[in-house]
């Protein structure tokens, strides 16, 4: 039976996003909860053990295409430059892939400044065409989610370790 794709709008591309991210947080231990406002914050997570809950900005796609003729296909999450959060999660839908940066390497890592006080992070998906300007996803590999999340779970098992 063939499937039938459905064209999703912005708000249902964010929630399944945050839901995706959610998602492998709590299938490696990481508890996490979707805020009730806009506030620039999506979720809150805490990893057992921790001292402390961290904040994340998740940003969704349901695209990814070349920018113009004979370019390879692009990722591209603009995310304010303000970003409050101290992390920011960045989700390909149709690949479901995601990504999970610390703000600090987001912000360093983002191109360009829009006049509604945003940022780009982008790249290229597969190989990087030569000459250019923007890295290749696998530039991006040590912040893939199950990465992070993997050597958050790993850092307070220790820490919980060395504290009995």
């Amino acid at each position: 039976m063939a499937t039938v794709a459905t064209r999703l709008g912005n708000q249902a591309i964010g929630a399944a996003g945050e839901l995706f991210v959610q998602y492998h947080l709590i299938k490696r231990g990481i508890d996490s909860a979707r805020l009730t406002t806009d506030s620039g914050i999506d979720l809150v997570m805490y990893v057992p053990g921790a001292r402390e809950a961290h904040t994340v900005q998740v940003k969704a796609t349901n695209t990814n295409y070349p920018y113009g003729v004979g370019t390879a296909p692009q990722l591209w999450f603009p995310f304010p430059v303000t970003c409050r959060a101290q992390w920011l999660a960045v989700v390909d839908l149709p690949r479901d892939l995601a990504w999970l940066l610390p703000i600090e390497d987001a912000l360093y890592l983002a191109r360009g400044r829009g006049k509604a006080g945003t940022t780009t992070l982008m790249w290229y998906i597969g190989d990087k065409p030569k000459r250019a300007t923007i890295p290749a996803e696998s530039d991006f590999d040590q912040y893939r989610i199950e990465t992070v999340a993997d050597r958050f779970v790993a850092t307070e098992s220790v820490a919980s370790e060395r504290d009995s």
